[in-house]
């Protein structure tokens, strides 16, 4: 099972949610920041349908692959 941790940082003169070096947008609160995180975990845990997905891997390279709509991250806010 794959781990997904959200942090609460400081970012950009506000506050943003973190994770694996990629920032949210930035928030002018730490509690505004906090709840979008929580929004963003709480939608990451719902089932879907199988379907391809795109992103950038940590060299910032395209990666696309299938994702298997009902294997779920756990995930989890910190800050």
């Amino acid at each position: 099972m794959v781990q997904i941790t959200y942090r609460i940082v400081e970012h950009d003169g506000g506050w943003a949610y973190q994770s694996g070096g990629t920032y949210s947008e930035t928030y002018p609160t730490h509690d505004a920041a906090r709840a979008a995180a929580v929004a963003v975990a709480r939608e990451q845990k719902v089932p879907d349908e199988d379907t391809l997905i795109e992103y950038a891997d940590s060299s910032g390279r395209w990666v696309t692959e299938r994702a298997d709509g009902h294997d779920r991250p756990e995930v989890d806010v910190e800050g």
